[in-house]
This record gives structure tokens, C-alpha cells and sequence, in this order.
């Protein structure tokens, strides 16, 4: 895009942002990921050596202000509106 040089060139950057962003779905950065864990209980069955741990569940992981912030998916509707979500960002001109 050519440096706009009069109000009229403005007025038109303007309309054709508005129309990229009016043509955007909902989108985020991030990953889905499978965490199995330990819950730490003494008596449970992932307290044996070979037990494999709880889980997987899948959570959204994203950096908010360079920190790793890590949310639960907890319906499978919710994982695929995230990856769904993700798919968007990633095609978008957030790339």
C-alpha cells in the first residue's frame, strides 16, 4: 500500500480495514495439548511406578506478556472451538 497523501486516501484505507476485519472469525493464538499428570496422593494408583497418571486432558496453551498460560478444554465442544479458533489465527494475517 502507497503512504495515503490526502483525506480522501484515508477515508479509503479506513474502509478497506474495516472490511478485512468485518471479514474475520473468531481466532486465537495458542496450542491444544494433551497433559497426563500425577495428582500426588499417596494411596492413589498413579503413586505406582508404572501407573501412567491421570489424564490426558487437553488444555489450551497460549504466552500472555511472555508468560505460558495454560487453560482446561473441558468438553469436547470446547476443544473444537479452540482448535478451530487457532486454525484462524494461524490462516489469518496474524501470520
Amino acid at each position: 500500500m502507497q503512504p495515503p497523501t490526502s483525506l480522501t486516501d484515508l477515508e479509503q484505507q479506513r474502509s478497506e480495514l474495516v472490511l478485512e476485519f468485518a471479514q474475520l472469525k473468531d481466532l486465537r493464538p495458542g496450542s491444544v495439548t494433551g497433559i497426563v499428570r500425577r495428582c500426588g496422593k499417596p494411596t492413589c494408583h498413579c503413586a505406582q511406578p508404572d501407573d501412567p497418571g491421570h489424564g490426558p486432558t487437553l488444555r489450551l496453551t497460549y504466552k500472555v506478556e511472555g508468560k505460558t498460560v495454560s487453560e482446561a478444554l473441558p468438553t469436547p465442544a470446547a476443544v473444537r472451538k479452540a482448535e478451530q479458533e487457532i486454525a484462524e489465527f494461524r490462516n489469518g494475517i496474524f501470520t
